[in-house]
């Protein structure tokens, strides 16, 4: 029992982090677009600026996707689940949960692919900065990973306890939900 404690610590601690690595790449984005007006307004050019915003978006993307799904903020459409029995709910959520878990295990077999293909041939970008791309193709695939994880997690959570763990934040919601 102590094992699946700490599992379970390591698991939302590793949902945290990829929230944080998230909000430090849309921090990341904000500093790339100041230094960019800046270096405009004096003439000067920073190479490769809109590239690297663009790398941070990507990364921004898959690292909150895990920390999303964990606080409701992903789109679920619940009037179907919340209309029928119990049991019949819990085959729904199991039912979304695997397809989920499995389409996104099958997205990180072949994003790793990708990096390690882009590694190999030391694949760069088309832009000015010339970033070896196998570096932000590497944040995809961790956050791709991340939410692999998550959505397996709430898999076995559905499976063994019967519900899932996402976490539905009342306050975040509009008044017409």
């Amino acid at each position: 029992m102590r094992f699946l404690i700490i599992i379970r610590r390591l698991l939302d601690f590793l949902y945290l982090a990829s929230g944080i690595l998230a909000a430090i790449s849309l921090i990341a984005i904000l500093l790339l677009i100041v230094v960019q007006m800046l270096a405009r307004w004096t003439g000067e050019v920073f190479p490769g600026a809109p590239d690297y915003a663009g790398y941070a978006m990507a990364a921004a993307s898959f690292l909150a996707f895990a920390s999303a799904l964990n606080h409701g903020a992903h789109i679920r459409v619940s009037i179907l689940l919340n209309a029928v029995p119990k049991r019949l709910r819990w085959f729904l959520e199991l039912w979304c949960f695997a397809i989920g878990a499995a389409v996104m295990w099958y997205f990180v077999y072949f994003a790793q692919r990708f990096v390690y293909w882009s590694w190999k041939f030391n694949d760069i970008s088309q832009g000015q900065d010339k970033t070896p791309l196998w570096i932000p193709q590497s944040a995809m695939l961790i956050g791709a990973v991340i939410l692999a994880i998550a959505l397996t997690d709430h898999l076995l959570h559905v499976m063994f306890r019967g519900n899932h763990r996402i976490a539905r934040n009342l306050a975040d919601q509009g008044h017409g939900e």
